[in-house]
Parts: C-alpha cells; sequence; structure tokens
C-alpha cells in the first residue's frame, strides 16, 4: 500500500487544532519565564507572513510578539512559529510552481538579527536574491555566503 505524502499547502491548511493559549509549565518555565504561550495554527503564520510589503522584512520574533498580542499571550511558541513558517514557505513555492501568481512572500521574513533563513527554499543564496531585487542589501558571512539584511531595523514591517 503506498501512502500519499501530503502536500506543503495541505500541511499549512491543517490547523491541528490550534491555535490555543497554555501556561508556561516546567522545563520550559526556565527558558521562556512564566506567564502563557500562544501555540498558533500554521495559516496564522501565514498571514503574517503575508502582510509584509515589497521592500519590508520582518522578523520571526516580530510575528511571535503579534500572536503573543492577538492572544493576549506572554509570549509567541517560538518552535511552533518557526516550523510553520518553513511551511508557509515551502507552500508559497509549491504555489509558484503550480503557475500562483500571488503567493506568501516568505522571503521577506527574516530570523532573529536580521539572519536569512537557510531553511528556505533554495536556501540563503535564493532569499538573498529576492530581497537584493527589492532594494535589500546583503552582508556576506564565511565564504561569502549571503548572511543577512545590512541595516534590516530600517525596513521593518509593522504588524
Amino acid at each position: 500500500m503506498t501512502v500519499r505524502k501530503r502536500s506543503w499547502r495541505e500541511k499549512l491548511e491543517d490547523d491541528k487544532g490550534l491555535p490555543k493559549v497554555e501556561k508556561i509549565r516546567g522545563k520550559l518555565s526556565k527558558r521562556w519565564g512564566t506567564g502563557t504561550v500562544v501555540i498558533p495554527a500554521p495559516k496564522e503564520v501565514d498571514q503574517m507572513m503575508r502582510k509584509v510589503p515589497k521592500g519590508k522584512v520582518t522578523t520571526i520574533n516580530q510575528i511571535r510578539e503579534a500572536l503573543a498580542g492577538r492572544h493576549r499571550a506572554t509570549i509567541g511558541c517560538p518552535i511552533t512559529t518557526g516550523i510553520f513558517a518553513w511551511v508557509a514557505a515551502h507552500a508559497a513555492e509549491e504555489d509558484a510552481t503550480a503557475g500562483k501568481k500571488r503567493v506568501t512572500p516568505y522571503w521577506r521574513t527574516l530570523k532573529s538579527g536580521g539572519e536569512l533563513n537557510a531553511k528556505y527554499p533554495g536556501g540563503v543564496e535564493a532569499q538573498a536574491r529576492r530581497l537584493r531585487a527589492e532594494g535589500h542589501a546583503i552582508e556576506l558571512g564565511k565564504g561569502g555566503r549571503p548572511r543577512k539584511v545590512k541595516d534590516f531595523q530600517k525596513s521593518l514591517a509593522k504588524l
């Protein structure tokens, strides 16, 4: 029996019973402090990523803060928010391959500190290429590989 692999779009659409807000407990309280954490739905992360206009960028941490505010939680979960941004990026590439013109501009979502995301489709090189095309300067790291958006703070979008 062959098991069909789910598409990235299907993974993005599967809300897994999320979002939910939970009290921070146990080992996580040592890392995250006290209060509550929102575990967002994949589509919520995608919606935040879609809000970033051309010429602007955001960070995963900004998305986490916006989600926490939306759900009146202390923090947004760094693990699931990062995973769902990755899923949204791959779903966007899947959509582009299928001929869709308007896709989630995932390349505008950076890691903390303005760093590019090697886990996005095409890696840091593809993300840097798209960001340069929108007017951003890219700082290079070891071996001349694209590392981060220069002065990214000046281009942060309001979420």
